[in-house]
């Protein structure tokens, strides 16, 4: 019997493909996480570990009912994408903080069921609409931890979708909603004798860019806002709150509607995708995390209002790749990972207020025709001694507030 560790596994693995392909892969080889605890969990055929740089930027704060501070682990190959969210830090935690809000959209999986017809399609979508909490408690055996909040049937043709909606707790809990899906479609197919054709139709939708989870949402869905003073602008972000709000406009707003884009921002992708990579998120679901939209106005006392909305962060502080060593020690960087109860939407409100920061800075820095210098400075690599004892300067600076 093959008495090999998992970790004599990946060696073995790793030295088959180094003598097939005839290289070495000494940097691959080097991780600090046991692959005993990513066996059937997280991956297959593990040979070793893809490290990304990790960075830091804040401390961002939030302003609600009790005020907290936050720093952001950011896991990024860009350069200049940290700086950038650190001056949109800075700019927010001096106009006194980003007001955020966050609420549970549920996490969908969508089966499709094939009907003789219209009226059969029909007559499937009452059982169901009758059946909803003999549905709910077939979905609750599957797990304490899932709820089921709603179902949304589509009906065309000779197929009937059935878009479900569940509470999934703390995990990002796509697992979870599929398994409990699976349930519920044995039991319709018990009770009216009508097939699934397959267990994901497609109108969930996961991981693919969508209207549909623009509009009903997906995951969790979070805003986040700011009132910046003249001067903040144009110390902070040098620039005037009437070119920023003229970029949102013609950039995140006409220019995105003219492509037909279903994003309307400047940048949520960069964001979301570093805190995703950093905590251990599916990173796929960067896809969702993409969508939304960015506001800004002048206020008739001169300020800046600016704000962004994303309707789907399908995001965990439990299970999935949150449990890695490095990715946990990320999420508790944020003061998560611990599994309470309202962690997941205490971390779509970091996550929210982080793109916020993110884009803010984009956005100035595009208004004020800096976007090439900064990506010059920070994002090619020619950084020169003087320019690197003012950015630690600054740096000291921030955290002083």
């Amino acid at each position: 019997m093959d008495q090999l560790s998992e970790k004599d596994r990946v060696k073995r693995r790793r030295e088959m493909i180094e003598k097939e392909i005839k290289i070495r892969l000494p940097a691959i080889a080097s991780y600090s996480f046991d692959p005993q605890k990513t066996v059937n969990r997280n991956i297959e055929n593990m040979i070793g570990a893809i490290q990304v740089p990790l960075g830091i930027a804040g401390p961002m704060k939030i302003k609600s009912n009790q005020s907290s501070v936050y720093y952001l682990p950011l896991a990024t190959t860009e350069g200049a994408l940290v700086a950038s969210v650190n001056r949109g830090c800075k700019a927010a935690r001096l106009a006194g903080g980003v007001f955020v809000l966050a609420e549970n959209a549920g996490a969908t999986r969508a089966p499709v069921l094939r009907v003789k017809s219209l009226k059969e399609g029909k007559i499937l979508i009452d059982w169901v609409k009758k059946n909803f909490e003999k549905l709910k408690k077939t979905a609750k055996e599957t797990s304490s931890h899932l709820e089921l909040l709603k179902i949304q049937p589509t009906l065309f043709g000779r197929n009937v979708y059935l878009r479900f909606s569940f509470d999934t707790g703390e995990a990002m809990g796509m697992n979870m909603a599929t398994k409990a899906s699976g349930k519920i479609v044995a039991l319709i197919e018990e009770k009216t004798k009508i097939k699934c054709l397959a267990l994901s139709g497609n109108l969930c939708v996961d991981k693919k860019l969508c209207w549909q989870n623009a509009i009903l949402t997906r995951g969790k869905k979070a805003w986040a806002e700011v009132v910046l003073s003249k001067k903040i602008v144009k110390d902070v972000l040098k620039t005037t709150p009437e070119k920023i709000a003229e970029v949102v406009y013609r950039k995140c707003l006409l220019g995105s509607a003219i492509t037909g884009s279903l994003a309307f921002n400047a940048h949520f992708a960069n964001i979301v995708g570093a805190i995703f990579l950093a905590t251990g998120q599916d990173a796929a679901h960067l896809v969702e995390g993409s969508l939304g939209i960015t506001t800004a106005e002048v206020l008739k006392n001169g300020s800046l209002y600016f704000s962004v909305y994303l309707p789907g962060l399908m995001i965990g502080t439990v299970g999935g790749g949150t449990g890695l060593a490095t990715q946990k020690e990320a999420l508790s960087i944020l003061g998560l990972g611990n599994g309470e109860k309202g962690e997941v939407l205490k971390f779509a409100e970091i996550i929210a207020g982080a793109v916020l920061c993110g884009e803010l800075s984009l956005v100035a820095a595009l208004s004020a025709g800096h976007l090439v210098k900064a990506h010059e400075k920070l994002g090619r690599g020619r950084v020169n001694s003087k320019f690197r004892m003012q950015n630690a300067k600054l740096q000291c600076k921030m955290q002083n507030f």
